[in-house]
């Protein structure tokens, strides 16, 4: 742990997260605006279900944590909502499954300590045609990313935590099929731009996680921040 302590944003999911530093990411998003007032952690793991993500949720989440952090954002479902192999191996995890896997993390999250904040990024929609072009057939459909996306939406509801709906809100852009992807699935900066907004909107409606409601580390006025045209020192911190 490196002092002093700042609160703990803690980003978990699938490729979404593990690649959200990539290509302007949401994930570098956040961290520059929360630089100097909270510290993003990546717990990111490509090609995870949330099946995966129950198997080590105690490990990445300890309840007994000498420090819980103040918000963890989830992301699972579009690995989950691909269609099942004849084999039965592969990603595809059945959709009533699905969603008791996700409540079971908000359930374990919430129960980390009293401020805990969740929050659920829903299934964001794909480019069938790009991905075609990327990886050839893959069983990622668009319904099939609406319909986990909107049970996620309805499971947040009931449990009563925070769920940003990608799949709608990047399809508010007309070209959304050219600009928001790289290969068809994961997020180009156009697209994490779009991600990273929703996120900082809703997080600006509570308080204690508003990036402008944090206070700067180390913020004081010093007789070594810069020197103007007078002579005066300008803090700029908070520039």
């Amino acid at each position: 742990m490196i002092g002093p302590g700042r609160p703990l944003f803690v980003l978990f999911g699938s490729s979404i997260v593990q690649l959200s530093y990539s290509h302007e990411g949401w994930g570098a998003i956040l961290a520059h605006a929360y630089a100097r007032k909270a510290d993003i952690i990546l717990r990111g793991y490509r090609g995870w279900n949330s099946r995966r993500a129950l198997e080590v949720l105690d490990k990445v989440f300890p309840k007994d944590a000498a420090v819980q952090p103040s918000l963890v954002i989830v992301y699972f479902g579009g690995n989950d909502s691909t269609e099942p192999h004849p084999s039965g191996l592969g990603p595809h995890v059945p959709l009533p499954e699905y969603v008791e896997n996700m409540k079971k993390i908000a359930m374990h999250l919430k129960g980390l300590s009293e401020n805990t904040h969740v929050m659920f990024l829903s299934t964001p929609p794909v480019n069938e045609g790009q991905i075609l072009e990327s990886f050839g057939k893959c069983g990622r459909t668009n319904e099939g990313c609406r319909i986990y996306s909107e049970a996620c939406l309805k499971l947040c509801q009931e449990v009563d935590i925070k769920c940003i709906d990608l799949w709608t809100a990047i399809q508010q852009r007309d070209d959304w099929k050219t600009v928001c992807f790289t290969d068809g699935i994961h997020l180009s900066s156009e697209g994490s731009k779009l991600v990273g907004e929703e996120i900082l909107k809703a997080l600006a409606e509570e308080p204690s996680l508003c990036w402008r409601s944090l206070p700067t580390e180390f913020d004081e006025d010093s007789v070594f921040d810069p020197v103007d045209e007078e002579g005066k020192n300008i803090n700029i911190s908070n520039l």
